[in-house]
């Protein structure tokens, strides 16, 4: 009966410290993991900051996205061009399915919404 006593003393009073103990261990884990993660997004974000620092990436850049031209250029945008058979389209989203096509667009994105509300 004494062992049995001092054996439920001992693991009442190691119990709180080992509890802590694996709690702290998962919190470090987890916190080692968030450290990894946000390295390599700092590696993303050094080697965004590189290639902006580059002037032929940005001039490029503002071609595409601004469709801008340096002085003494001409652009010429094709409207109503026919897509290319070989360029695969990209996948619509899922709720794109379920929005009627004959809607502005007004009405498109508020049917998107309360469709969307829905389904969650």
């Amino acid at each position: 009966m004494a062992v049995v006593s001092v054996l439920f003393i001992v693991a009442i009073t190691l119990a709180p410290p080992l509890q802590r103990y694996f709690a702290q261990r998962a919190q470090i884990n987890s916190i080692r993991t968030q450290v990894a993660d946000s390295k390599s997004d700092l590696v993303k974000a050094q080697e965004d900051l590189a290639k902006w620092n580059d002037p032929q990436y940005v001039a490029d850049q503002a071609r595409t996205r601004l469709h801008f031209v340096f002085p003494g250029e001409r652009q010429y945008i094709v409207l109503n061009a026919k897509p290319d058979a070989a360029a695969p389209e990209a996948p619509a989203a899922p709720i794109a399915n379920q929005i009627p096509a004959g809607l502005p667009w007004y009405g498109r994105l508020l049917a998107s919404i309360s469709t969307t509300n829905v389904n969650q």
